[in-house]
């Protein structure tokens, strides 16, 4: 069992991140890290697809099938699989995570920052304006990694998402934050692996150049997913993709929870990083 840290990139493309992150190309490259392309869900959107990272299940099966549904989840997910478990929990992120996993609505005062052993976000630092600065939220998931010392941390970066609505995914000021984005995570990507912490990065959705995503091409559904943990030794890049539905799942084998009957897709990996379950469309 091992602890996990999830490093959510909003809006981040699949092939802007390969172009752009030059640590996490490092590790890839010199067999410290695993990277799979994973295919998004549909509908291509934030809340229906940050259920589906944790619940391991379609819009469809959730009913977060659109931004504007806001209700907490219904179903298995991980933070409420290790709340009940007796594991700890924590989140820096945007607030429709605290709506979707804590309480409804959010209160902009009270739920700004939560340390509450009865919520399955038991530690929780919560922003609103979607031009917060990465640094900050980043900086914030890093206090509560030492603080906490949580057995699933999210870090929820909303920096790629703000930045490609903007000016759109065929900008500099696009893919220059993909390298500000790997540059910034660096440093403690390496502390975190010194104290033994399993570390993925991935996105929700990608973004296309007409400043939008929510649509079914491949620029909106790509993604990557790095694996990096205090091993050394791992495939690099693995060529195989995957389906969003296998993250949920993955998480819950890592950190020790029993993988629930809602989570039908597998694992992306069983024993280890190097026993891949490929996902076949």
């Amino acid at each position: 069992m091992e602890k996990v840290i999830l490093i959510l990139c909003d809006g981040l493309r699949y092939d802007t991140a390969i172009d752009g992150m030059g640590y996490l190309g490092h590790l890839v490259e010199t067999k410290q890290a695993n990277l799979y392309k994973v295919i998004g869900e549909l509908p291509s959107m934030s809340r229906p697809v940050y259920e589906t990272i944790h619940t391991g299940l379609p819009a469809k099966e959730h009913g977060i099938v659109a931004n504007h549904v806001v209700r907490t989840s219904t179903r298995p997910n991980i933070f409420s699989l290790a709340q009940k478990a007796g594991k700890v929990t924590a989140a820096s992120a945007y607030s429709w995570f605290s709506e979707l996993y804590n309480c409804v609505p959010y209160n902009y005062v009270l739920d700004k920052e939560v340390d509450d052993n009865s919520l399955p976000i038991q530690h929780g630092r919560f922003y609103t304006e979607d031009d917060t600065p990465d640094i900050e939220t980043f900086t914030f998931g890093a206090m509560l990694a030492h603080k906490f010392s949580p057995d699933y941390l999210l870090i929820h970066l909303m920096g790629m998402d703000f930045i490609g609505e903007t000016y759109g995914s065929d900008s500099s000021q696009y893919r220059n934050h993909a390298i500000h984005q790997d540059a910034m995570m660096a440093p403690s990507i390496e502390t975190w692996r010194s104290m033994g912490y399993q570390i993925i990065v991935t996105s929700d959705h990608g973004m296309n150049k007409d400043k939008a995503h929510g649509g079914t091409t491949f620029e909106l559904r790509e993604v990557p997913f790095y694996y990096i943990n205090s091993e050394e030794k791992q495939k690099g890049e693995t060529k195989e993709t995957h389906s969003q539905l296998q993250i949920a799942p993955t998480i819950c084998k890592l950190i020790g929870l029993p993988i629930p009957e809602t989570m039908k897709s597998p694992p992306i990996f069983v024993k280890s990083p190097v026993d891949p379950v490929l996902y076949l469309p």
